[in-house]
């Protein structure tokens, strides 16, 4: 009974590092490359474990392309000066990125110029 218990503990650990390793790896992102966004705000969603922007930006062919923009958890954004309320649909914004490696279009947060010419960054609100 010990050994069951003892290769379910061992089994769990592995599985939850691996989930949270893959989770949290940047690896995904080019963190040499900075890409700024223009765009209009489609979705802001204020949740754990990440908050997200959905964005769209117009494209040289006159169309738009709808991108992803991961942020951190709204606990750590809320003591950097965001809040819930800080964007709404239809804000126009510029958002720089660390942009998918897939070339997809997503990426990872680096600063936002709001409307009102607010800049907040990763770790710090001009």
């Amino acid at each position: 009974m010990t050994t069951n218990r003892s290769m379910l503990a061992l089994i769990l650990i592995v599985t939850a590092t691996v989930v949270l390793s893959a989770h949290h790896s940047p690896v995904m992102f080019d963190r040499s490359v900075r890409k700024t966004l223009v765009g209009t705000v489609v979705e802001f969603a204020w949740m754990n474990p990440h908050a997200s922007i959905q964005l769209d930006v117009p494209n040289e062919s006159g169309g738009t392309d709808r991108w992803g923009v991961e942020l951190g958890s709204p606990n750590s954004m809320v003591r950097t000066g965001w809040r819930s309320s800080i964007l709404k649909p239809g804000d126009k914004v510029t958002v720089v990125v660390n942009p998918l490696k897939s070339g997809e279009f997503g990426g990872i947060f680096v600063s936002i110029t709001l409307a009102d010419g607010r800049t907040l960054g990763g770790n710090a609100v001009n």
